[in-house]
């Protein structure tokens, strides 16, 4: 398998960022695994689900970004649970923690927003974690798109755990209204659940339309990433992308 291209900026301003997307389970398995995983994608952002929502959640989700040489963007018990965290080439421009109607008897949802730049370009990002019954996951897909194109940035990229596989009516209309990554150039593996057994495609990053999707998938067979570390670390695998970001119209 190639490998995906490392970050770079381009002469023109654009940017080749990686993104990874990652239900972690709320660090309840092996956080040394999950740390040296998401530390060998070598990602620029991570969009995280199920980040620790309870007793000293923050500390929780600090140490996790300090072992995997990463800090904290936005999210986690104030989104129940879609958290963003970086690496330092992203410059922060704002944040926004979305908490979503509530249905009762099902679990609240929310997501994880915020705009970055990486050198010349500007990105809005979402971090999602989408319900498990059909009629509100379908309702939330419509609300993330809404909230997407509400962050104001030309360019962005929505994950996370969507509770569904591609043939279902949320997914389907999150790929219809954005360019559902991995089969635009699919890379790596393709099932995320379960790590014992995939077989379900059910995790999956988004792009808006100009954004060039370079490789996406599961990263088996990424260097430093093992069968060992991917089963210890949570119940999903990862799904890892590399894109290249078009510079943004007089951003200096």
């Amino acid at each position: 398998m190639s490998l995906l291209p490392n970050s770079r900026t381009e002469p023109d301003g654009s940017a080749v960022i990686r993104v990874l997307s990652y239900n972690i389970r709320s660090m309840r398995d092996d956080t040394a695994a999950l740390a040296r995983v998401i530390r060998a994608c070598e990602p620029d952002l991570v969009l995280l689900q199920e980040a620790p929502r309870f007793f000293r959640w923050r500390k929780k989700l600090a140490r996790l970004a300090r072992a995997s040489d990463l800090v904290i963007v936005t999210g986690g018990a104030t989104t129940t649970g879609p958290a963003i965290l970086s690496s330092l080439r992203a410059s922060v421009e704002r944040t926004e923690d979305v908490l979503l109607p509530r249905t009762p008897g099902l679990h609240r949802r929310g997501f994880a927003t915020a705009v970055v730049r990486f050198a010349g370009t500007r990105l809005g990002v979402l971090s999602c974690h989408l319900s498990l019954q059909k009629d509100e996951r379908h309702e939330q897909a419509r609300m993330l798109l809404d909230r997407l194109a509400g962050l104001g940035a030309e360019h962005a990229i929505a994950g996370g755990d969507l509770n569904e596989r591609p043939d279902g009516p949320a997914f389907r209309l999150l790929a219809e209204g954005l360019t559902d990554c991995r089969a635009a150039a699919p890379w790596g593996g393709g099932h995320t659940w379960t790590p014992a057994d995939p077989h379900q495609r059910i995790d999956a990053i988004f792009a808006t339309k100009g954004i060039e999707v370079l490789g996406c998938g599961v990263p088996l067979g990424q260097p430093g990433v093992t069968e060992a570390d991917l089963r210890a670390a949570t119940d999903h695998l990862p799904v890892l992308a590399a894109l290249r970001i078009p510079a943004a119209q007089g951003l200096s």
